[in-house]
């Protein structure tokens, strides 16, 4: 049998103590497993009544290449006009959204669907996202609230 040299003896040694760090450490990465899972639980509840009540999420506008382009609605998207998309709430609705950060709000009307995500999400149309003074960032936190209609 041939005996091991040091650069042999150095990666055994390495291998086997990554094997000995991933079995110490199973437990605890099955109760952060199993905290994860009751967070997204209880997340998943809270954005369900949010999406449907309103609630705190984040704001996104469209890029410039969607400009006429068919909505979910059947409507051409026009960034001039103030209209949205959001995953859940009916085509139609009017939606309050505010910007956490300097309190602008702005009335839009839901025209369009946008991704399922785990937490509240609306994307604004560029007019609403200038409106709320964060075209050119992105993103905001925004407080998303539906309009009674009026009778």
């Amino acid at each position: 049998m041939a005996s091991l040299t040091r650069r042999g003896m150095l990666a055994l040694v390495v291998i086997s103590q990554a094997l000995l760090l991933q079995i110490q450490t199973l437990p605890l990465q099955a109760e952060t497993i199993l905290s994860d899972q009751k967070n997204e639980h209880t997340e998943q509840n809270l954005s369900e009544t949010a999406q449907t009540r309103g609630g705190k999420g984040i704001a996104t506008y469209y890029a410039k290449k969607y400009r006429g382009k068919r909505t979910a609605s059947g409507s051409r998207y026009c960034p001039l006009k103030l209209t949205a998309a959001h995953q859940s709430l009916p085509l139609g609705t009017k939606v309050k959204v505010v910007n956490l950060a300097n309190n602008k709000e702005v009335q839009v009307t839901v025209n369009d669907r946008c991704r399922k995500r785990p937490y509240p999400f609306i994307d604004l149309s560029r007019a609403a996202a200038k409106e709320l003074g964060f075209l050119g960032k992105g993103s905001a936190k925004v407080l998303i609230r539906t309009v009674e209609k009026e009778s």
